[in-house]
């Protein structure tokens, strides 16, 4: 039983193993990543950046698969256990709420969302410019794009999983065209998924080298007793390019534009060879979080260096222990954002 309280639902089969008796981290990698290889279906190069849920006493996902074409889409996939997984063989073929053909140029880095009855993605499309776009299902076989939240240049969009004072809440990342050093983290909150407003800032890239250019969210927030857990990755430029490692914070429960605490230290950074070696190396990048209320047990999901989905475990003990432990939240952190 955790000290710390996850308000959730039970997830028994939650996948899971067990920290190295060795091994110091708050975060610690499963033995057998990555769990996704190079070309897994016809037509695909490499599935990465992913998200997924538990669904009908299993799980499913939706992936970033980059097309041998050089074009990323977005994908189904179910499994049993969270770990082996199998793939549509077709990408996702949205469609608008008139039922006509709505498909993005191009999707990539998705996150998955269930609020009250509804599964949400949302994910990096083209609107003149990089943005977020947004989507609906109920059944993983019909996909109902909505209205695209913002204008560009935006990415790195996250819902959270209930309505915050009867509003929509969405974390963002605006951004420029490319990499830009203009990378913190925004608030949004919307009555209905069209109209978007009363804007927040959360949180600015850090002072430490990990988070020194930009940030960006990860995993959808996952609410415990105190307050939103948020997985999320930073990024530095080095002498040899970008690193992108994982960081944790704790938003407030009822104003989630305030973080109580941030860690200064990351809790994963590119280390293994399915880490540092790919695609575009050095990438650690955190898409989803399954939680198990009834343990405490956390798996997040994340992206390797844009080749591979790997998988990470912790308890929420741990993780909001470390948290405190080496907080380094500014005054500006934890202000209302206006």
């Amino acid at each position: 039983m955790s000290r710390v309280k996850i308000y959730g639902e039970s997830l028994p089969n939650i996948p899971w193993q067990d920290k190295p008796s060795d091994f110091t981290g708050p975060v610690w990698r499963y033995s057998k990543n990555p769990i996704t290889g190079r070309n897994p279906i016809p037509g695909v190069a490499r599935i990465f950046n992913s998200a997924v849920v538990p669904y009908n006493g299993g799980f499913v996902g939706v992936f970033r698969a980059e097309q041998t074409d050089g074009i990323p889409h977005l994908y189904v996939g179910f499994s049993k256990d969270g770990i082996v997984w199998e793939f549509e063989k077709e990408k996702i073929q949205f469609v608008n709420e008139k039922g006509e053909p709505f498909m993005p140029r191009y999707s990539y880095d998705p996150r998955l969302i269930k609020i009250e009855d509804t599964y949400y993605i949302v994910w990096c499309t083209d609107f003149y410019g990089p943005t977020l776009g947004l989507a609906k299902t109920k059944d993983f076989k019909h996909f109902v794009r909505l209205e695209n939240p913002f204008m560009p240049f935006n990415r790195n969009g996250v819902l959270f999983p209930r309505k915050i004072n009867n509003k929509f809440v969405m974390l963002s990342r605006p951004s420029d065209n490319g990499h830009t050093p203009f990378g913190d983290v925004f608030l949004s909150e919307s009555p209905d998924l069209i109209y978007w407003g009363k804007h927040r800032h959360v949180m600015s890239k850090g002072g430490q080298w990990w988070q020194s250019l930009k940030i960006g969210s990860g995993a959808a927030p996952i609410e415990t007793s105190e307050g939103w857990l948020l997985f999320y990755h930073g990024v530095v430029l080095t002498c040899s390019g970008y690193v992108y490692s994982m960081g944790a914070c704790i938003l407030d429960t009822d104003n989630p534009s305030i973080v109580k605490y941030r860690s200064g230290s990351y809790i994963l950074t590119p280390e293994e060879w399915y880490e540092e070696r790919g695609f575009v190396p050095n990438v650690v990048f955190p898409c989803a979080a399954l939680c198990d209320a009834d343990t405490g047990r956390i798996a997040i999901y994340y992206g390797a260096a844009d080749s591979y989905v790997a998988l990470a475990f912790t308890t929420v003990d741990e993780i909001i222990d470390f948290i405190k432990a080496n907080d380094e939240a500014t005054n500006d952190d934890r202000s209302i954002g206006i």
